[in-house]
């Protein structure tokens, strides 16, 4: 009698952002893997995450929790601003930013600086829901190329500038400068806003710092951050940067954040976790301090 066939191990996918911290996801069923002589691409399916991508071994979005980002980027800032006709997104390829910000009626412009336009047509075939006919919508511009030369032009300026960007390492390291947040500064209309990604804080707090250091210097007025957590960005909450010239951007109540347009539907945003993301447990301010 024949031996039982033996089942296939298990495929597991491995994250090699952390040094001394390894997050791995099951690989139920890959659906893309391309190893070039630039990047390592891959997209698969897991059970609980839904359909994830990763790029150079780190996870980029999930299916399952990329809303807990996406909407937290892009509602907080435009809700705060309460009168944003003009959004300028850096980056954001995968298309789960501008999802959102198509969302707001109000808004009659939108700009989206993208590096490379294969990533936009990559994330619309394998992983559509992000952007969900988001490019689609006629008020968005695509502009392809550096953003930070993008933002360094002579040009229009937006109410909210939203830097939907990867960690400061390689091409996104010139996204976390001084120079680009001054760039930002003077793009942006009076009163207007900039929100960036800053990190995990538990286990970047390099980042959370040096991001708020570099906005102050760029001479923002009022400069700060928000929380979000996102299970697959692992280390507990994850830190969005805020910067603009009108303190009273930021510390808008309840009530009236609930009294504007706010799109239906949403699964993360409210006006009650938005406040609330503006409250810093104190190791968190001792990071920024550098204490």
């Amino acid at each position: 009698m024949s031996e039982p066939a033996k089942p296939e191990p298990l495929k597991w996918f491995a994250e090699t952002l952390h040094a001394a911290w390894q997050q791995r996801l099951k690989m139920d069923r890959v659906l893309f893997h391309e190893r070039t002589e630039h990047q390592d691409l891959i997209v698969f399916e897991n059970d609980q995450w839904g359909t994830v991508l990763a790029l150079d071994g780190v996870v980029q979005t999930t299916t399952a929790d990329e809303r807990a980002y996406h909407e937290m980027l892009a509602h907080t800032p435009i809700v705060a601003h309460g009168r944003a006709r003009s959004v300028c997104i850096v980056g954001g390829g995968d298309g789960g930013t501008l999802r959102e910000v198509v969302k707001h009626e109000t808004v009659r412009r939108i700009v989206e600086a993208e590096l490379d336009p294969e990533v936009i047509q990559f994330c619309k075939r394998h992983l559509p829901g992000l952007s969900d006919g988001a490019y689609d919508d006629e008020r968005l511009e695509l502009r392809f190329g550096d953003a930070a030369h993008f933002m360094a032009e002579e040009g229009e300026k937006f109410d909210v500038i939203l830097v939907d960007s990867t960690d400061p390492i390689g091409p996104g390291a010139a996204l976390f400068t001084e120079a680009f947040y001054r760039d930002c500064r003077r793009r942006l209309n009076a009163g207007g806003i900039l929100a960036t990604q800053c990190g995990v804080p538990a286990v970047q707090p390099f980042e959370l710092r040096q991001t708020q250091q570099r906005q102050k210097a760029a001479g923002f007025a009022d400069v700060s951050f928000y929380l979000t957590c996102v299970p697959t960005y692992v280390g507990g909450y994850m830190a969005l940067g805020w910067a603009s010239d009108d303190p009273t951007r930021r510390r808008i109540r309840v009530d009236t954040l609930a009294s504007r347009p706010i799109p239906s539907g949403l699964r993360h945003y409210t006006p009650d976790t938005h406040v609330a993301a503006f409250a810093h447990p104190p190791w968190m301010v001792d990071i920024v301090d550098g204490r």
